[in-house]
């Protein structure tokens, strides 16, 4: 091989491309729950529905967190995209009263300048 210049060329084949499948709340919780019941493993039971094992784990993680969530505020658990929304409609409102207020104060030096 000495001396001599060998050219390698490597090519990559996709096989498979499935789009991403999304599961349902129903589908995550009925799937924590066969990951923890006696005698399951969660790379059973991710093996036996085609989910990741490592994405599995992730959803047992979230649930036991937003369980202790729930019971340290004593309140109820709100979804991320709740939350999102409710930031939104908040800059929106906060947008709002910023053009009133100062449409407020235009007004009152008008009337100031209107009295002198």
């Amino acid at each position: 091989m000495a001396g001599t210049s060998a050219k390698t060329s490597s090519t990559v084949e996709i096989v498979n491309i499935t789009p991403r499948r999304r599961w349902s709340v129903g589908e995550k919780v009925r799937l924590i729950e066969a990951s923890m019941a006696p005698g399951q493993s969660v790379s059973l039971v991710a093996r036996t529905y085609g989910v990741a094992p490592n994405l599995l784990y992730r959803w047992r993680k979230q649930m036991s967190e937003g369980g202790k969530t729930a019971i340290e505020a004593n309140d109820e658990v709100v979804s991320v995209a709740e939350v999102k929304a409710l930031k939104k409609r908040i800059r929106q409102l906060e947008r709002v009263l910023g053009n009133k207020t100062l449409e407020v104060e235009i007004l009152k030096e008008a009337v100031r300048i209107g009295r002198e």
